[in-house]
Order: C-alpha cells, then structure tokens, then sequence
C-alpha cells in the first residue's frame, strides 16, 4: 500500500497556499483539463491521468493541452486511468464524473483516506469570497431528463434581466473556468449530473432544482440499492439551499428529497406543475404560465410569465423545463418580463424535438436526445398516434412501464440497436397488436437509418408523427446522440429527394 499524504486545511480554497499540494487529476476530458490547469496556476503539484492516449478521442488539442500542462510544471499520463496505481503521498483526488466510484485508482483513494472531488466540488471552493458582494452565487440543476435545455433557459432568463451570467457544469464552460473567470459574474446558471453530484461534499446553492427521478445509469448505480443511491446523489444538489428547492410536483419523489435536505433556515419549497398552481407553485392556467409563489399576494393572485404560444414547443416536457428554470428566476429576483421575453427567444439544442420534414401528411421529429424511457416517455406524450423510432443501448433500464403508458397511442414502432430485443418483448408483453418491425445493420451497411426510415414510412399514415425518441443511449451504432439524429434526418431528406 502507498504512503498517505497530508492531511488537507478543511477550508482549503481560492486563496489557499497550494505549493506542495499533490493532486492527481483523473480523467483529461474538458472539465479535467481546466481542473488541472487552474490547480497548477494555483501552485499545486498535479499528475492528470487519463485511459485514452493523446491521439484518440480528443484531436490534436488534446495533445496541446497535454503539452502546455507540462511546460508548467504538471504531469501528464496519458493511457493510465481506472486501473493506474495512485501514486504515494497523493493528497487530493479531482475525479471525473465518468469514473465510477468502484474504478481501482478511486477506491484507493478511498482505501487510503485520500479526499476524493469531483471537479464541482472543487470549483465551488475555489469561489473569491474578495468579490464585491462576495462570489457568484449557483442556480443549480439536476434530473433524469432536460437539465440541459433548463439551464439554458434559465441562462437566457437571467441574461434578459441584464444579469452577466453563463450556463456552466455539465452543459457549456466548465464551472472551474467559470468561478476562476477574471471578470466575475453576477450569477450561474448550473447543471450537475448525479455523478457530479456524488462527489461533492460543501456545496451549496442559492436556489436548485431536480426535474424529475427516473430509472437511468443502473450501469453505474448497480444492485438492488441502484435507485435509491441515484435519488440521494440527485439530492445533493438541495444541501443547504439558501432561497429555493425547486421539486417537479408530478414526481413524488423530487419532493421527498427536498423533506430529507438539510436547508438553510427560510428556504422555500416550490412546486411547478403542468396543472393549475397551488400556493407558492408555478404552473398552466389555460394557456398562461403563472406564478403563485414570488408574488406580494400568493395566496389570491398570480403573475403572468408567458403563454404558451411564447415557447419553442407546447410538449408538456418542455413546458415543465420553461416552469422550473422560470421558479429559479423568480427565486433570485428576475421580473416576469425577463422570463417571457427569454422564453419567447429561446430554441432548445439539436436533436430535441426538432421537426425534420414533412412528407406525404405525414411529421419527422427528431428527439435523439430522449436517450433512456422516461425521456422517451416523455416525448411520446407529446404525439398521437406516432410511430415510434427506438432502441439502442439500454444502461440495464426496463421499458414495461413506458410502453404500458403509451401503447394507445402508438402506430407502429421501428427497432434498432443491440438492446432493440428489451423494448421488442416489453411490447410484446403490453402492446402485442402493435406492429414492429426490427432493423438489424448488416456490417457492409453503411446507412442502417436508411432502412429504419422506410420502414417508417410503411407504418405511417398522413396525419402521423415519426418520432426517433430512442429511449437508449447511441454508442453502439452512433459516435453520440448527435450523430443518431443526423443520420436519421439525413435519411428523411434522402427519401423525400427519392419520392
């Protein structure tokens, strides 16, 4: 067994004295390099290890930035990761949220007493408590599903309220980047995923939000606690609220977490719901975004965020993204006129919902991100009758519940991918008059999207949707979602140039 290092100062931070510090940086994608970059301005001795060589899955930055790092004074080891052996007197350990907690390099971090960060919690203590005002504070975000397009709502929102700000985390510039910005912001809009979320210790924002609990990643939360463990690292994210716990009041459990956080004194609940608002909630009255919850008078009244003839889409997912990132808002004191005209300028990323075509009568959409069941679910909501586009990596999830939920409105579905057998026996199970037709790549087959299309295309009639809302992740077919959602537009565009 290796040596121990020193034992850490429990307020190490921004103006700490770093030299002699021995951090080991796990993982050199985007968020690991700026960790290590900024831990060796700060002085600290840093060895940034990684599984992949320089020259794969990173370009020729990579290797630049392996370059500049150690023309600093820094170690970079590229081709070690998981299994490398952590080096003797290792003080610190910043992970990458995709290192899994079991990896051999973070259990003997664990092993050994050595702390362990993911690189949000060391972002969170490298804040300039000298800022005028002291530092930004965090709007926070997390959910199984549209963490993504509600902070980036919520950036837009506070940007329409003349407020410097950025979308930061998971999504956009990395949070470490963000707080060590020489220009400070006035506040951040922030997404953590739950492997984020499992590595932070002394965070705490202002206000927060989780969207929605669902099954996903039981890849990296296995056995039978797998849930329950996601749940409470999706939980984190409440510890110490100061404002607002933003729950989702169609999912029981979101509120739950925020009954078991720990907050701080006169910190609110508020509920947002597709439904008319209660007291201190935001939802729909008839086609009216409404806000009962950050107005003088509650209790009779409400204020008018926007309609929903103001949003990109009227999905009902969608629409609950707008609620909670406009109760973030509203909880740091943005006026509904900021949050209506963001809303009305706002266009969620690529692959959400986006409509492809139209051919013969009948609607392509293309929701490549929709990229576990509940996403899917939520998407399939959105159309009647639909043929429905899925398969692909599953992560372990089971599909029973969504098909059970949606098979009244389906047409036909369309399999790919390895796991398209799970979602063929789900329907076979609760949706067995629902013609199927399953796509199998032969490996010559360079347009496998090209069959899926047509056989589409069989199943539908005018007045249909064809929704790729695959319910799996892309990996065995596709470079990423982004790829799975290109293919299948430039499939549609093919047929109609060939109809």
């Amino acid at each position: 067994m290796g040596g121990r290092g020193m034992t850490l100062p429990p307020d190490l931070g921004r103006h700490s004295d770093w030299s002699g510090v021995r951090v080991v940086v796990a993982g050199f994608g985007v968020s690991g390099y700026a960790a290590a970059d900024n831990l060796t301005f700060l002085g600290a001795r840093v060895t940034a290890l990684d599984e992949q060589e320089a020259d794969k899955g990173g370009g020729p930055d990579r290797r630049e930035r392996a370059d500049l790092l150690e023309s600093l004074g820094a170690t970079v080891r590229l081709g070690e990761g998981s299994t490398a052996t952590l080096p003797d007197d290792t003080d610190l350990v910043i992970t990458s949220p995709g290192w899994s907690p079991r990896a051999p390099l973070l259990a003997q971090a664990l092993e050994r007493d050595v702390p362990v960060w993911g690189e949000v919690e060391l972002a969170w203590r490298l804040r300039d408590p000298d800022e005028p005002g002291g530092p930004a504070p965090w709007l926070a975000v997390t959910g199984t599903n549209g963490k993504t397009t509600t902070v980036q709502m919520l950036e837009a929102m506070l940007r329409a309220a003349g407020l410097r700000t950025v979308a930061a985390g998971n999504v956009g510039k990395p949070i470490v980047e963000a707080v060590m910005d020489p220009d400070p912001y006035d506040v951040l809009a922030v997404e953590l995923s739950s492997f984020q979320l499992h590595w932070t210790h002394s965070v705490r924002a202002e206000s927060a939000a989780v969207l929605n609990v669902a099954e996903d990643h039981l890849d990296w939360y296995p056995g039978p606690t797998g849930m329950a463990d996601y749940a409470r690292d999706k939980g984190r994210i409440y510890e110490g609220v100061e404002r607002a716990c933003v729950y989702n009041v169609a999912d029981p459990v979101t509120e739950q977490l925020v009954r078991d956080a720990e907050v701080t004194e006169g910190a609110r609940a508020v509920g947002f719901t597709l439904g008319t608002p209660g007291v201190g909630m935001l939802g729909v009255v008839d086609d009216v975004l409404a806000d009962r919850a950050f107005v003088e008078d509650r209790r009779t009244s409400a204020a008018e965020l926007a309609t929903l003839g103001d949003l990109a889409s009227d999905a009902p997912h969608f629409v609950a993204d707008a609620l909670a990132a406009a109760a973030l808002a509203r909880a740091h004191g943005v006026p509904p006129v900021a949050v209506r005209d963001a809303l009305r300028a706002f266009r969620p990323d690529g692959h959400r919902i986006a409509v492809v075509d139209e051919l013969d009568g009948v609607v392509w959409v293309d929701d490549s991100k929709a990229t576990n069941p509940h996403a899917a679910r939520a998407s399939l909501a959105a159309y009647d009758p639909v043929v429905w586009v899925a398969g692909g990596l599953a992560k372990g999830a089971s599909f029973d519940d969504l098909v059970v939920a949606v098979r009244d409105r389906l047409r036909g579905v369309v399999l790919l991918g390895r796991d398209a057998p799970v979602i063929r026996e789900s329907l076979r199970r609760h949706a067995p008059d629902v013609p199927v037709i399953e796509v199998t790549a032969g490996e010559d087959e360079t347009r496998p999207m090209d069959r899926v299309v047509d056989g589409a295309a069989s199943l539908a009639r005018p007045g249909d949707t064809v929704l790729l809302a695959p319910g799996c992740a892309s990996m065995d077919m596709f470079a990423d979602y982004g790829a799975r959602g290109d293919a299948f537009a430039e499939a549609v565009h093919r047929r109609r140039r060939h109809s």
